[in-house]
């Protein structure tokens, strides 16, 4: 396959080659990705377990004093320029944790042993390390990908490249994140490794609970290529009861209807119980795993899977103790009854064993049940408006925020000022790009679409009110500006 550039015009390469990233995905579709180097006996294991890391600094404009004329750069080079500020020290750690498991995963190979794991970077980090000229990290990163002695221990997860919540992002923009975070990741190691790419990860762990931005984010994802998607237990339920998952070590058909009465579904890991980085740097998954017993799917007797995700920077647990638990767990679970797998290499040996999409349970988001049970779907958008207002009025904890990996936490309350900008900027964009049909391979387009995918970032809606809001407030203004005086 042809090579994109990964830098275009002094900005990352985000859109323009929207055929050849489409004819990637298409061309892969079909083919399998782990099974014809999987190592494990699907048939004689008792269980298994995955980890994913998940990876992601912001971009910000710290890149002088004035907040208005500031540059944008990466979190992690603001961090290394300014290190007696907070926790900056980190910087050095964390950069050195985004690039070891280019480390990790070829020293365990060359041991014999079968190393396992998923990695999700978001595109502002991605970006913010090629700004920050961090071509190490990069190289090794793509040493795992592309370099087909380690790749089959090690798949990419996609997810949106300005580490959106999914819930509260325009759905049209949300799109936009998922494509720009593929074109991205084939700029830098590839259109034959986007081709790979089949999970997908959401920011925070936020899956929509609306059923017609619910219904947009799987028909986003299906239209993008992606086979299966990462859920959090607590964000989903079954529709008979409205109850969490009884099997979650089982995957699950995630169905999204809308008032319209469409419908969509992708295939859905579940990731259990709640976030906590010392699930990941203890490699809790594995020992989960090794008490489990096979169980039995579409009547076939399969092994669970036990699934958790985690910052792979992020706390002294990931920082200190997760390198040397990896290694422990690999080298024990490696050719046991129990081994480590990625998701993707999971499902297709599910499938070989004959195990059908449509005998997975299915799941749907938080609290739809409540919905259904008083409208149908294609009772319409009107009808869906009466029943939500109905059910905040009688239950002021109902809500449709959506679910992420903490209940505690609204991307919503209390942000008004940042959500105001953001749907400014995000309005304008499409009426000045996307509407009149602009080519996205123009320089403005890609610096329009630049600044409004990073002004989406969650960390604006994060840490309250303070410099991060002032952060979000600013690329929104920026976004604006580009939109009025270059178009």
């Amino acid at each position: 396959m042809p090579s994109l550039p990964e830098i275009a015009d002094g900005l990352p390469n985000l859109c323009g080659a929207e055929e050849a990233i489409a004819d990637a995905i298409a061309r892969g579709r079909d083919a399998p990705v782990f099974l014809p180097e999987s190592d494990i006996a699907f048939d004689r294991i008792r269980a298994t377990s995955s980890i994913a890391l998940h990876m992601h600094q912001p971009l910000v404009p710290a890149g002088g004093d004035d907040l208005a004329t500031a540059a944008l750069i990466g979190n992690l080079q603001a961090m290394e320029e300014h290190p007696g500020v907070g926790d900056n020290h980190n910087a050095p750690v964390f950069r050195r944790c985004y690039a070891r498991m280019g480390d990790f995963v070829p020293e365990l190979l060359a041991e014999g042993r079968s190393p396992r794991v998923m990695l999700e970077y978001s595109g502002t980090l991605l970006w913010g390390l090629e700004r920050a000229g961090a071509t190490d990290v990069l190289d090794r990163l793509r040493t795992i990908t592309c370099d087909p002695r380690c790749r089959r221990a090690v798949e990419w997860l996609g997810a949106p490249w300005g580490h959106a919540v999914a819930p509260s992002t325009p759905v049209q923009d949300f799109r936009l994140h998922v494509r720009a975070w593929q074109h991205h990741f084939a700029a830098l190691f590839g259109l034959d490794a986007l081709a790979r790419v089949r999970g997908f990860s959401p920011s925070e762990m936020a899956l929509p609970n609306h059923p017609d931005v619910a219904y947009e984010f799987v028909r986003t994802l299906v239209d993008c290529g992606y086979r299966w998607v990462l859920v959090q237990e607590h964000t989903v339920e079954e529709p008979a009861t409205g109850a969490s998952p009884r099997r979650p070590h089982l995957p699950h058909r995630l169905v999204c209807r809308n008032a319209a009465g469409e419908t969509a579904s992708i295939v859905a890991l579940i990731k259990t119980q709640g976030s906590d980085t010392k699930l990941v740097a203890q490699m809790q998954p594995y020992y989960e795993a090794k008490g489990l017993a096979r169980q039995a799917l579409g009547g076939i007797e399969v092994p669970p899977l036990v699934t958790q995700i985690a910052d792979g920077e992020n706390g002294g647990v990931m920082m200190n103790e997760f390198p040397g638990k990896y290694f422990e767990v690999v080298r024990e679970a490696s050719g046991s009854a129990v081994p480590l797998v990625n998701g993707t290499e999971y499902l297709e040996h599910l499938a070989a064993a004959g195990v059908a999409n449509d005998a997975l349970p299915e799941v749907q988001p938080v609290l739809q049940r409540r919905i259904w049970e008083r409208m149908q779907p294609g009772d319409g958008p009107a009808r869906l408006r009466d029943v939500i207002a109905a059910l905040q009025r009688e239950d002021g904890r109902f809500h449709m925020e959506g679910g992420s990996w903490t209940a505690n936490l609204s991307w919503v309350r209390g942000y008004d000022n940042v959500l105001g900008p953001m749907e400014e900027a995000s309005a304008r964009f499409h009426e000045v790009v996307l509407a009149p049909g602009r080519p996205l391979s123009e320089t403005r387009c890609r610096n329009a679409l630049l600044h409004l995918l990073a002004s989406q970032t969650s960390c604006y809606r994060y840490w309250g009110q303070g410099l991060w809001t002032d952060y979000g407030r600013e690329l929104c203004r920026r976004t604006t500006a580009i939109l009025q005086h270059d178009f």
